[in-house]
Protein backbone atom coordinates (compact mmCIF):
# COMPACT_ATOMS: atom_id res chain seq x y z
CA UNK A 1 0.00 0.00 0.00
CA UNK A 2 1.08 3.23 -0.89
CA UNK A 3 2.51 5.60 2.01
CA UNK A 4 1.31 8.81 3.04
CA UNK A 5 3.59 10.89 1.93
CA UNK A 6 2.94 14.24 0.07
CA UNK A 7 4.79 14.18 -3.52
CA UNK A 8 8.09 16.28 -3.21
CA UNK A 9 10.52 17.43 -6.49
CA UNK A 10 12.91 14.91 -4.39
CA UNK A 11 10.98 11.96 -4.74
CA UNK A 12 9.08 12.49 -7.79
CA UNK A 13 9.29 11.39 -11.84
CA UNK A 14 6.77 12.40 -14.52
CA UNK A 15 6.02 9.76 -17.54
CA UNK A 16 4.24 11.45 -20.55
CA UNK A 17 2.82 8.61 -21.81
CA UNK A 18 1.74 8.78 -26.09
CA UNK A 19 0.37 12.65 -26.14
CA UNK A 20 0.16 12.18 -29.87
CA UNK A 21 -3.07 13.69 -32.45
CA UNK A 22 -4.38 9.98 -33.37
CA UNK A 23 -4.39 9.01 -29.50
CA UNK A 24 -6.02 12.09 -28.50
CA UNK A 25 -8.73 11.98 -31.40
CA UNK A 26 -10.45 9.18 -30.02
CA UNK A 27 -10.25 10.65 -26.24
CA UNK A 28 -14.26 10.84 -25.31
CA UNK A 29 -13.73 11.19 -21.78
CA UNK A 30 -13.27 15.02 -21.14
CA UNK A 31 -12.75 17.81 -23.79
CA UNK A 32 -9.58 17.49 -26.09
CA UNK A 33 -8.93 21.26 -25.89
CA UNK A 34 -9.12 20.77 -21.88
CA UNK A 35 -6.78 17.54 -22.12
CA UNK A 36 -4.15 19.50 -23.77
CA UNK A 37 -4.07 22.36 -21.56
CA UNK A 38 -3.84 20.28 -18.25
CA UNK A 39 -1.02 17.92 -20.05
CA UNK A 40 0.95 21.14 -20.63
CA UNK A 41 0.36 23.14 -17.58
CA UNK A 42 1.80 19.54 -16.24
CA UNK A 43 4.50 19.31 -18.07
CA UNK A 44 5.49 23.05 -17.19
CA UNK A 45 5.10 22.03 -13.77
CA UNK A 46 7.78 19.37 -13.88
CA UNK A 47 10.13 21.41 -15.97
CA UNK A 48 9.49 24.05 -13.01
CA UNK A 49 10.71 21.63 -9.97
CA UNK A 50 13.15 20.26 -11.85
CA UNK A 51 10.85 16.87 -12.02
CA UNK A 52 13.01 13.68 -14.00
CA UNK A 53 10.98 13.44 -17.32
CA UNK A 54 10.02 10.11 -19.69
CA UNK A 55 8.25 10.47 -22.69
CA UNK A 56 6.94 7.85 -24.48
CA UNK A 57 5.57 7.41 -27.77
CA UNK A 58 3.93 4.42 -29.96
CA UNK A 59 3.48 3.21 -33.66
CA UNK A 60 4.04 7.52 -34.47
CA UNK A 61 5.00 7.28 -38.28
CA UNK A 62 2.50 4.19 -38.78
CA UNK A 63 -0.77 5.40 -36.66
CA UNK A 64 -0.74 7.54 -33.92
CA UNK A 65 1.28 10.67 -35.86
CA UNK A 66 3.88 13.35 -33.91
CA UNK A 67 3.86 14.36 -30.41
CA UNK A 68 1.70 17.88 -29.32
CA UNK A 69 4.52 20.28 -30.25
CA UNK A 70 3.39 22.11 -27.13
CA UNK A 71 5.06 19.28 -24.88
CA UNK A 72 7.74 19.35 -27.18
CA UNK A 73 8.17 23.12 -26.68
CA UNK A 74 8.73 22.54 -22.85
CA UNK A 75 10.99 19.34 -23.61
CA UNK A 76 12.88 20.07 -26.59
CA UNK A 77 15.63 18.28 -25.31
CA UNK A 78 14.14 15.23 -24.33
CA UNK A 79 14.06 11.76 -26.63
CA UNK A 80 11.22 10.41 -27.26
CA UNK A 81 10.87 6.84 -26.34
CA UNK A 82 8.82 4.96 -29.31
CA UNK A 83 7.52 1.89 -28.91
CA UNK A 84 5.38 -1.15 -30.86
CA UNK A 85 3.59 -2.40 -27.32
CA UNK A 86 0.84 -0.32 -25.87
CA UNK A 87 2.37 -1.07 -22.54
CA UNK A 88 4.94 1.41 -22.29
CA UNK A 89 6.55 -1.17 -19.57
CA UNK A 90 7.55 -3.71 -22.49
CA UNK A 91 9.95 -1.23 -23.84
CA UNK A 92 13.48 -1.64 -22.01
CA UNK A 93 14.18 2.10 -22.71
CA UNK A 94 11.34 2.85 -20.62
CA UNK A 95 12.52 0.98 -17.97
CA UNK A 96 16.29 2.12 -18.32
CA UNK A 97 14.78 5.44 -17.51
CA UNK A 98 12.69 5.07 -14.93
CA UNK A 99 15.02 3.31 -12.94
CA UNK A 100 18.18 6.17 -14.05
CA UNK A 101 16.12 8.92 -12.19
CA UNK A 102 16.09 6.94 -8.83
CA UNK A 103 12.53 7.81 -7.33
CA UNK A 104 9.95 5.48 -6.94
CA UNK A 105 6.93 7.82 -7.17
CA UNK A 106 5.81 8.00 -10.79
CA UNK A 107 3.39 10.68 -11.71
CA UNK A 108 1.84 9.31 -15.02
CA UNK A 109 -0.19 11.40 -17.56
CA UNK A 110 -0.81 9.57 -20.57
CA UNK A 111 -3.51 8.42 -23.51
CA UNK A 112 -5.62 6.28 -23.40
CA UNK A 113 -6.32 5.83 -19.45
CA UNK A 114 -8.30 2.42 -20.26
CA UNK A 115 -5.22 0.87 -22.27
CA UNK A 116 -1.90 2.94 -21.96
CA UNK A 117 -2.06 4.20 -18.46
CA UNK A 118 -3.53 1.14 -17.33
CA UNK A 119 -1.48 -1.55 -18.60
CA UNK A 120 1.78 0.48 -17.22
CA UNK A 121 0.64 1.24 -13.88
CA UNK A 122 -0.08 -2.38 -13.26
CA UNK A 123 3.33 -3.25 -14.89
CA UNK A 124 5.76 -0.86 -12.83
CA UNK A 125 3.87 -1.46 -10.05
CA UNK A 126 3.99 -5.67 -10.07
CA UNK A 127 7.80 -5.86 -11.59
CA UNK A 128 9.54 -2.74 -10.74
CA UNK A 129 7.80 -2.23 -7.19
CA UNK A 130 7.20 1.87 -8.09
CA UNK A 131 4.25 3.88 -6.72
CA UNK A 132 1.86 5.55 -9.29
CA UNK A 133 0.21 9.00 -9.47
CA UNK A 134 -2.28 8.89 -12.20
CA UNK A 135 -3.33 12.24 -13.15
CA UNK A 136 -6.97 12.27 -13.98
CA UNK A 137 -7.26 15.08 -15.44
CA UNK A 138 -4.34 15.31 -18.01
CA UNK A 139 -5.28 11.83 -19.17
CA UNK A 140 -8.06 10.49 -21.51
CA UNK A 141 -10.04 7.55 -22.40
CA UNK A 142 -12.11 6.34 -25.08
CA UNK A 143 -15.56 6.97 -23.18
CA UNK A 144 -16.45 8.62 -20.05
CA UNK A 145 -16.81 4.70 -18.76
CA UNK A 146 -13.54 3.69 -20.00
CA UNK A 147 -11.62 6.24 -18.53
CA UNK A 148 -13.87 5.94 -14.73
CA UNK A 149 -13.63 2.19 -14.68
CA UNK A 150 -10.23 2.18 -15.52
CA UNK A 151 -9.39 4.94 -12.71
CA UNK A 152 -11.51 2.56 -10.15
CA UNK A 153 -9.41 -0.68 -11.00
CA UNK A 154 -6.63 1.05 -11.09
CA UNK A 155 -7.29 2.89 -7.35
CA UNK A 156 -8.37 -0.91 -6.00
CA UNK A 157 -5.03 -1.86 -6.96
CA UNK A 158 -3.47 1.08 -5.09
CA UNK A 159 -2.45 3.40 -7.68
CA UNK A 160 -3.31 6.88 -6.17
CA UNK A 161 -5.40 9.41 -8.22
CA UNK A 162 -3.94 12.92 -8.26
CA UNK A 163 -5.07 15.95 -10.85
CA UNK A 164 -2.57 18.46 -12.54
CA UNK A 165 -2.97 21.52 -10.24
CA UNK A 166 -3.04 19.07 -7.42
CA UNK A 167 0.38 18.39 -8.30
CA UNK A 168 1.84 21.37 -8.95
CA UNK A 169 0.86 22.85 -5.44
CA UNK A 170 2.09 19.65 -3.67
CA UNK A 171 5.22 20.14 -5.39
CA UNK A 172 5.31 24.13 -4.22
CA UNK A 173 3.71 23.72 -0.81
CA UNK A 174 4.35 26.45 0.75
CA UNK A 175 4.54 30.23 -0.48
CA UNK A 176 7.27 31.20 0.93
CA UNK A 177 9.17 29.20 -1.16
CA UNK A 178 10.09 32.25 -3.47
CA UNK A 179 12.64 29.81 -6.31
CA UNK A 180 9.84 28.38 -7.49
CA UNK A 181 6.72 30.93 -6.61
CA UNK A 182 6.90 33.19 -9.44
CA UNK A 183 7.18 30.60 -12.24
CA UNK A 184 4.24 28.70 -10.19
CA UNK A 185 1.91 31.49 -10.77
CA UNK A 186 2.75 31.61 -14.29
CA UNK A 187 1.96 28.13 -14.92
CA UNK A 188 -1.74 29.15 -12.97
CA UNK A 189 -2.29 32.20 -14.49
CA UNK A 190 -1.79 30.79 -18.23
CA UNK A 191 -3.76 27.57 -17.61
CA UNK A 192 -5.83 27.55 -14.25
CA UNK A 193 -8.82 29.10 -15.38
CA UNK A 194 -10.39 31.11 -13.09
CA UNK A 195 -8.07 30.41 -10.53
CA UNK A 196 -5.51 31.96 -12.34
CA UNK A 197 -7.76 35.06 -13.44
CA UNK A 198 -8.14 35.54 -9.88
CA UNK A 199 -4.72 35.84 -9.46
CA UNK A 200 -4.14 38.39 -12.23
CA UNK A 201 -7.21 40.40 -10.93
CA UNK A 202 -5.51 40.39 -7.47
CA UNK A 203 -2.26 41.46 -8.86
CA UNK A 204 -3.34 44.28 -10.68
CA UNK A 205 -6.57 45.55 -8.98
CA UNK A 206 -5.33 44.77 -5.27
CA UNK A 207 -1.80 44.78 -5.48
CA UNK A 208 -1.41 47.07 -8.22
CA UNK A 209 0.94 45.49 -10.01
CA UNK A 210 1.34 46.10 -14.01
CA UNK A 211 -0.48 43.70 -16.04
CA UNK A 212 1.32 41.23 -17.97
CA UNK A 213 0.22 42.42 -21.61
CA UNK A 214 1.36 44.67 -23.41
CA UNK A 215 -1.95 46.86 -24.47
CA UNK A 216 -3.05 50.06 -26.87
CA UNK A 217 -4.28 53.06 -25.27
CA UNK A 218 -7.69 52.99 -23.30
CA UNK A 219 -10.19 55.54 -24.90
CA UNK A 220 -12.71 57.07 -22.53
CA UNK A 221 -16.20 56.34 -23.05
CA UNK A 222 -18.19 58.80 -25.68
CA UNK A 223 -21.93 58.58 -25.79
CA UNK A 224 -23.73 57.49 -29.13
CA UNK A 225 -24.29 60.58 -31.27
CA UNK A 226 -21.63 62.72 -29.65
CA UNK A 227 -18.55 64.44 -31.23
CA UNK A 228 -15.08 62.68 -30.54
CA UNK A 229 -13.50 65.95 -31.36
CA UNK A 230 -15.38 67.40 -29.25
CA UNK A 231 -15.47 64.85 -26.16
CA UNK A 232 -11.36 64.84 -26.26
Amino acid sequence: MNKPELLTPENSQMIFIDHQPQMAFGVQSIDRQVLKNNTIALAKAAKVFGIPTTITTVETESFSGHTYPELLAVFPDHPLLERTSMNSWDDQKVRDALQKNGRQKVIVSGLWTEVCNNSFAFSAMSEGGYEIYMVADASGGTTREAHDYSMQRMIQAGVVPVTWQQVLLEWQRDWARRDTYEAVMDVVREHSGAYGMGVDYAYTMVHKAPERAARGPRLDPVPAGSSVAAAE
